[in-house]
């Protein structure tokens, strides 16, 4: 019988490309949320009543918007 080996499908430089593509991916996400929650709490309640969100509702909506 012959000894044979596997390999991982991926390579420490793929890994590494994988790593910084999910870290590149995770800051565009936290600065939509940030830019998102910034520009809503800006507005007075009556606004956001106006487009249908509560104040309370700000952290869920920032999230949903930013892909969370």
């Amino acid at each position: 019988m012959a000894y044979t080996t596997t390999h991982a499908p991926y390579g420490v430089v793929e890994r590494l490309r994988a790593f910084v593509e999910t870290l590149r991916e995770n800051a565009a996400q936290r600065a939509a949320y940030r830019r998102t929650y910034r520009e809503l709490s800006r507005l007075t309640n009556r606004e956001l009543a106006d487009i249908g969100l509560r104040r309370c509702d700000l952290e869920t909506t920032c999230a949903q918007v930013a892909g969370r």
